[in-house]
């Protein structure tokens, strides 16, 4: 039976800031959240525990580990089986130049978001996909610029 999980103004809080800064220090968290350091280092640990929070990670700009090149690959499978679907995604996560795959509904299948050296680089690996006889199609998205949202809160 699934938990059903509560979260109050505190752990609202504890999530908003953490997803802003991860490396906040616990001390400076709970003073910002009004609460004891104790507290707020059970309440951190209880939401790991419920899975709200899954880990801490750095975020990193591609240009400077000069991977300035990004595009977003959408992807069809010219069967969507799982026989097909596994052995795909196990190689695309294994790829250096993977960012992120996503699973999708719709007309693609996936999509894939991928950061190379140049443009070379990006051909290069379109045509490793393309490649890959379980793919119909796959169209190749540049992306100019991105941007991240707001903190996800319950």
């Amino acid at each position: 039976m699934v938990e059903t999980v509560r979260f109050d103004s505190v752990d609202v809080a504890i999530l908003r800031l953490l997803q802003n800064d991860g490396r906040l220090a616990n001390k400076t968290l709970a003073a910002e959240v009004g609460v004891a350091p104790s507290t707020c280092l059970d309440r951190t640990a209880r939401l790991q525990r419920v899975g709200a929070i899954t880990g801490f990670h750095a975020a990193v700009d591609a240009v400077v580990l000069g991977r300035g090149t990004q595009a977003l690959l959408t992807v069809q499978f010219q069967t969507h089986v799982r026989p097909l679907v596994d052995p795909f995604v196990e190689w695309a996560r294994q790829l250096p130049e993977t960012v992120a795959l996503h699973h999708v509904t719709g007309g693609d299948d996936f999509i894939v978001h991928v950061a190379t050296r140049n443009t070379a680089d990006l051909q290069r690996l379109v045509l490793d996909f393309t490649a890959r006889r379980e793919l119909g199609r796959v169209q190749t998205h540049l992306m100019f610029q991105s941007w991240s949202g707001d903190p996800i809160l319950p």
